[in-house]
């Protein structure tokens, strides 16, 4: 079976799962899906300075993930490109990550997105995020992990995202601000 269809169909089963009170198994869960959309998203060229460039996940904010996000990527690797994981303190310091995910924000604050950045895949989990302009948003629903897209933040970074991973997502447009 292609690695793509079965991405897909394992995609498919771990999105269900998680009420509330089981934290540990969303943020699985979602560790997964940081680590599966690295293959159904292409970059743009000069994103990788060269074929031995790591592939970046990087946390913006608290780190949600304990040690899922590390587990989920240790030792893998996307065509060729190993997995490391940072923690940035400033969006600024970001340049150097594909993926970007953006921790919960305080209800306070209001939602969405940084600016698109070229190249940057970003991810978040807060109301709103990818309407906001946040390229993926996860959104749960009745116990289930959910992913919103938006396609015209993902034009903005120069992004091009699988119909295979499109086809599990709920396709959003930028709000007006």
């Amino acid at each position: 079976m292609n690695l793509r269809i079965r991405f897909a169909i394992a995609l498919a089963a771990l999105l269900p799962a998680l009420a509330g009170g089981q934290a540990t198994g969303e943020y699985q869960v979602k560790a997964a899906c940081l680590f599966n959309f690295a293959k159904f998203v292409e970059w743009p060229a000069q994103t990788f300075k060269s074929p031995a460039d790591s592939m970046s996940i990087c946390i913006l904010g608290p780190n949600p993930f304990g040690r899922s996000l590390d587990d989920a990527v240790d030792g893998k690797t996307i065509d060729g490109r190993k997995f490391v994981v940072r923690q940035v303190a400033e969006i600024e310091q970001a340049g150097g990550c594909q993926i970007l995910f953006i921790a919960l924000r305080p209800k306070k604050r209001a939602p969405g997105a940084p600016p698109a950045m070229a190249g940057v895949l970003t991810v978040g989990e807060s109301d709103g995020f990818a309407a906001g302009g946040g390229v993926i948003g996860f959104k749960l629903e009745g116990g289930r992990v959910r992913l919103e897209v938006n396609l015209e933040a993902a034009e903005q970074a120069r992004l091009r995202i699988s119909s295979k991973l499109l086809s599990l997502a709920r396709i959003v447009k930028t709000q007006g601000m």
